[in-house]
C-alpha cells in the first residue's frame, strides 16, 4: 500500500476516534444522570444543559465517528482486497476534506449551545443553519469517498473478467452503495426542507415529512454501522481465529441481502404518527421482518467459522471450540464479544419492529438501550478491535500494551451488559427516553434498581474508554516498530471463491433491485406527503 494511502486513511481513522474521544467520554455523564447523579452543574460554562451534552454524545459517536471510521476502512479493505492503488486519489482527499470542514461547521455549533437538538434534529426544534450545512458537507464528502472506491472496483472488474470480486472489496463497496443510497433521505430533507427553513428563505416546515425523510436514512444508517463489522467477521476475523471462511456463497448473500432490504424499512420507526397510512406501516414492518434473515446467515456462518477455527485449536466436545478460541488476542476478543451482544441487540430490534409490542415500548428508555447494543457495541467493539490490529499497520508500530486492550474489551462487554440491561429494564417499567431523570417532576421505585445499574454500567464504560485510547495513543507514539503487512488478517474461505455462482457477483442486479425496492417502499407516499405538504412548523429554540 502507497505512503500516501496509509496517510489518508489514518486520517480518516484519526478524525474518527477523536470525534468519539468526545462523544464516549459525555457517555458516562448520562449513565450516571440517569442514576442522579448529576455532574452537569460541575461543567458549566463548557456544557451549558443536559440536551447539549447528549446531542454532542449521540452527533459525534453515531454520526461523525462511524462515518469517518467506516470511510476509512472500506477505504483500506478496496486497496487491499484489490491489490491496487485507489483511483481517483485527489477526488477522494477533496471528499475528506469536505468531511473534515462539514465535522468543524457542525461541531461548532453544537459546543456553542446553537444546535442543541439531539441526535435525530426534528423540526420544529431548530437549531443554526451552520450545523445543518456542516452536517450536509460532511455527508457529500462521504460520498465523493465512496465514488472513488467505485471507480478502483469498476476498473479491477474491467482488468479481471469473471473473477469474483474479493470478499472484504465486496462487502466495503456493498456499504458504500447502501450509503449512497439511504442518504438521498437526509440530504433531501436537508437541502429542501431544512436548510431553506433554518435561513428563513421559508416561513415554516412540515414536521411529518421531516421526521419520514430522516428515517428514510435513520434506519439504514444502522447496517451502514454494521457491515463494516460484518466484514471483518467474514473476511478477517477466521483468519485471526486461526480458520477460515465457512462459506463464500453465504457471505456475498448476506451482503446483498442487507443492501436490498435495509432502506425500505423506515416507517417501523413511525408507528405512532398518524400522518403515515397503516398500510405502508405494515409493508415496511414485513421488510423489517425480511432484513433479520442476513443477519441469521451472518451469525451462522460467522458462528460456523470459528468453530473450525476452534476444533482446528484443539477443541473438542460440542462447545470446546468456544475456550480454545485465541481468546488472548484483544482483535479476537473485542469482536467475539461484540458478536455475542450483538444476538441480543437482534432481539430486541425484532420486538422494536413488531407494532403491538413496539407500542410499549416506544420513546421509553428501552430505545437507547438497544442502539447501544447495535452501534456502541457489535459496530464500535468491533471496530475497537479492527484498530488493535490497523492503528499498528498504518503506523509501522507494534500494539501497545495487549493487556491493556484485551481488558479494553472485557471491560466494554462487562459495562454494556449493566447499562443497556439497565435501560431496557427502565424502558419496560415506563421511563422516558430523552429525559435527565436528576431534575424528572416524577419518578417510580421500580425505576431505581435499574437507574443504579445504568448508573454502573456507565462508569464501567468510561474506565472502557481510558483504557482503549490509552492503548490507540501508546501505539501511535510508541518507538517499538518493525509491523509490516504479515499483520493485515485476510482470510481464505474453504471453497475457493471461483466456485461461487457468478449471480452472487452480479453488481448491477442486485443494485437494481435495491432501487427498485426503494422506489416501491417510499415512492407513492413521499409523492402524497410532497403534493400535501403542510408548511405549519415555525421552529423554536429550547436552549
Amino acid at each position: 500500500m502507497l505512503l500516501r494511502e496509509k496517510r489518508f486513511i489514518g486520517w480518516q481513522i484519526g478524525v474518527a476516534l477523536a470525534a468519539l474521544s468526545i462523544g464516549v467520554l459525555l457517555g458516562p455523564l448520562q449513565a450516571l444522570e440517569h442514576a442522579k447523579i448529576d455532574l452537569y452543574p460541575y461543567l458549566k460554562p463548557l456544557l451549558a444543559t443536559y440536551y447539549q451534552g447528549l446531542t454532542l454524545h449521540g452527533v459525534l459517536n453515531a454520526l461523525v465517528f462511524t462515518t469517518l471510521f467506516i470511510t476509512g476502512f472500506q477505504t483500506f479493505a478496496v486497496i487491499k482486497g484489490l491489490e491496487r492503488p485507489l483511483r481517483a486519489f485527489p477526488m477522494a482527499v477533496v471528499g475528506l476534506v469536505m468531511m473534515l470542514v462539514g465535522m468543524v461547521m457542525a461541531g461548532y455549533m453544537m459546543l456553542a449551545n446553537q444546535a442543541t437538538v439531539l441526535y435525530t434534529f426534528y423540526p420544529p426544534l431548530s437549531a443554526s443553519p451552520v450545523f445543518y450545512i456542516g452536517l450536509t458537507i460532511l455527508i457529500i464528502g462521504s460520498w465523493v469517498i465512496g465514488w472513488s472506491q467505485f471507480l478502483t472496483l469498476y476498473s479491477w472488474r474491467k482488468d479481471n473478467p469473471g473473477v469474483r470480486t474479493p470478499i472484504i472489496t465486496m462487502g466495503s463497496v456493498v456499504n458504500a452503495t447502501l450509503w449512497q443510497l439511504a442518504t438521498l433521505g437526509i440530504a433531501t430533507q436537508m437541502l429542501v426542507l431544512v436548510i431553506p427553513w433554518a435561513l428563513e428563505l421559508v416561513p415554516a416546515t412540515d414536521v411529518l415529512l421531516n421526521r419520514t425523510l430522516f428515517w428514510f436514512t435513520g434506519h439504514p444508517l444502522v447496517y451502514f454501522w454494521l457491515l463494516p463489522a460484518y466484514v471483518s467477521w467474514y473476511g478477517m476475523l477466521p483468519k485471526q481465529a486461526g480458520g477460515k471462511l465457512f462459506s463464500d456463497p453465504l457471505a456475498r448473500l448476506s451482503f446483498w441481502g442487507l443492501l436490498i432490504l435495509s432502506t425500505p424499512v423506515g416507517f417501523h420507526h413511525q408507528f405512532a404518527d398518524p400522518g403515515v397510512p397503516v398500510l405502508w406501516k405494515y409493508i415496511h414492518t414485513f421488510l423489517t421482518f425480511m432484513v433479520v434473515i442476513p443477519s441469521l446467515i451472518t451469525a451462522f456462518t460467522v458462528l460456523a467459522s470459528l468453530e473450525r477455527a476452534g476444533k482446528n485449536r484443539g477443541g473438542k466436545g460440542l462447545f470446546g471450540w468456544v475456550s480454545a478460541l485465541p481468546w488472548k488476542d484483544p482483535s479476537v476478543a473485542a469482536q467475539v464479544l461484540a458478536g455475542v451482544l450483538f444476538l441480543f441487540g437482534g432481539l430486541g430490534g425484532i420486538i422494536n419492529g413488531s407494532a403491538p409490542l413496539n407500542l410499549v415500548i416506544h420513546n421509553t428508555a428501552w430505545v437507547p438501550g438497544h442502539f447501544h447494543l447495535t452501534v456502541a457495541t457489535a459496530s464500535t467493539l468491533s471496530f475497537f478491535g479492527i484498530t488493535f490490529w490497523l492503528i499498528p499497520y498504518l503506523s509501522g508500530k507494534q500494539l501497545y500494551s495487549p493487556r491493556a486492550a484485551l481488558a479494553c474489551a472485557w471491560t466494554w462487554f462487562i459495562g454494556m451488559i449493566f447499562f443497556s440491561g439497565g435501560m431496557h429494564w427502565l424502558g419496560l417499567v415506563g421511563a422516558p427516553r430523552r429525559v435527565p431523570f436528576s431534575t424528572a417532576t416524577y419518578s417510580l421505585p421500580s425505576w431505581q434498581i435499574p437507574q443504579i445499574l445504568t448508573g454502573i454500567g456507565g462508569a464501567i464504560l468510561f474506565v472502557a474508554s481510558i483504557l482503549y485510547f490509552v492503548t490507540v495513543l501508546g501505539t501511535v507514539f510508541s518507538k517499538k516498530k518493525g509491523v509490516g503487512e504479515e499483520i493485515i488478517p485476510i482470510a481464505e474461505a474453504e471453497v475457493d471463491p471461483s466456485h461461487t455462482p457468478a449471480w452472487l457477483d452480479a453488481w448491477k442486479t442486485w443494485i437494481i433491485i435495491s432501487i427498485i425496492l426503494v422506489v416501491i417502499g417510499y415512492g407513492p407516499i413521499l409523492i402524497q406527503m410532497f403534493m400535501n405538504i403542510n408548511l405549519n412548523a415555525p421552529g423554536f429554540k429550547l436552549y
